[in-house]
């Protein structure tokens, strides 16, 4: 015998209103989002050296960024690094 296909509650929102159906699509959303992770003072430590690194001798970084729950990747050179603000300018 084949496997059964279960589409799961996708095959009732046929039956649904627009607004329950809207509220599953948000649920649905929510549920792929990326939690942004919490560093230790180690582990920022050893990226700002990284970073350092990177901006005297002129590299290239791909910097990993968690935004609107998701992440992106953003490749270019270094120009600046604002401690203070946690902030980075890249030369993209």
């Amino acid at each position: 015998m084949g496997q059964l296909n279960d589409r799961g509650t996708k095959k009732w929102t046929s039956l649904m209103m627009p607004e329950h159906i809207q509220l599953l699509n948000q649920m649905w959303k929510e549920k792929e989002y990326k939690e942004k992770p919490i560093l230790d003072e180690q582990k920022m430590q050893d990226i700002n050296a990284q970073l350092q690194l990177a901006i005297h001798n002129n590299l290239t970084v791909n910097i990993k960024n968690n935004a609107n729950r998701d992440y992106e990747t953003i490749a270019g050179k270094l120009l600046k690094i604002d401690s203070l603000d946690k902030q980075i300018q890249l030369n993209e």
